[in-house]
């Protein structure tokens, strides 16, 4: 009889994750602005990128600094428009008022902000392998071939991963604030202000401290293809942090959704 009731209640768990999910998915697909910023993100990394690899044309079979780096220079500029696509799956719904709507029908409150996670996850995703794989052909045809097909896969397939992250992290962070205008400038916030920081500090070990926990600084680090001894953290260990920073914004936007009225 338990048995019987356990394969029930995961039935039906099943079938509410998958209700919950086409909610989601629907009211992030009919949102006008979503398919705009959709585009956003791929024409501004793309843009951004295209025009740093042509303005930095090497003229010999050598580049300086790390040229990979640079014609992924474009994802600093997209991670705002994912971050925006973000903070709107949530903080648009407060101000209309429409997540009392969403609220009542769905009440499993970590379940509406986990569909909201996957969904936001799932629109991203393909944006920001166009845009990443713009931005790398357009570098690879312009610049000198100088890095191995793995490390070029490594710096572009961390920098989509990059930006999935950016986008879960400004997800937790409007579930905290509630207000989209508020949560965008709270996630750039976050993103910018480690580097600023980092280039004030006067000790060199709290420059490199700084560049080690920001999220934008050490996630950006899966993108470097040279001098890896010298970066204040690895690629993947930087892509951690990231990852650190977009659960953890998850967890207390979780928590908060639950205990908090609408």
């Amino acid at each position: 009889m338990s048995a019987v009731l356990a394969l029930r209640d995961r039935t039906r768990t099943r079938e509410s994750g998958a209700r919950y999910l086409r909610a989601e998915w629907t009211k992030l697909r009919t949102a006008p602005e979503t398919w705009w910023l959709v585009l956003g993100i791929v024409a501004a990394t793309a843009a951004v990128s295209v025009v740093v690899a042509v303005n930095m044309r090497c003229a010999t079979a050598v580049c300086g600094g790390d040229p990979t780096k640079a014609v992924l220079t474009g994802v600093q500029l997209g991670q705002a428009v994912v971050a925006i696509l973000a903070v709107l799956a949530v903080g648009g719904e407060y101000g209309t008022g429409m997540i009392h709507a969403t609220l009542a029908a769905m009440p499993r409150r970590t379940g509406v902000l986990a569909a909201k996670a996957v969904v936001v996850t799932a629109v991203t995703a393909p944006a920001a392998v166009v845009a990443v794989a713009v931005s790398a052909l357009v570098g690879r045809h312009i610049l000198p071939a100088g890095v191995s097909t793995a490390t070029l896969l490594r710096a572009t397939g961390g920098s989509v991963l990059y930006l999935l992250l950016i986008g879960l992290l400004a997800l937790g962070v409007a579930a905290v604030v509630r207000n989209a205008a508020a949560a965008i400038g709270v996630v750039l916030a976050l993103l910018f202000l480690f580097p600023i920081l980092a280039a004030a500090a006067p000790d060199p070990h709290w420059e490199r401290h700084l560049l080690q926990i920001g999220p934008m600084t050490a996630g950006l680090a899966v993108q470097a293809t040279t001098g890896l001894d010298k970066l204040p953290i690895g690629p993947w260990a930087g892509l951690g942090v990231t990852a650190a920073w977009a659960f953890g914004a998850l967890l207390v936007g979780g928590v908060a959704l639950a205990a908090r009225d609408a």
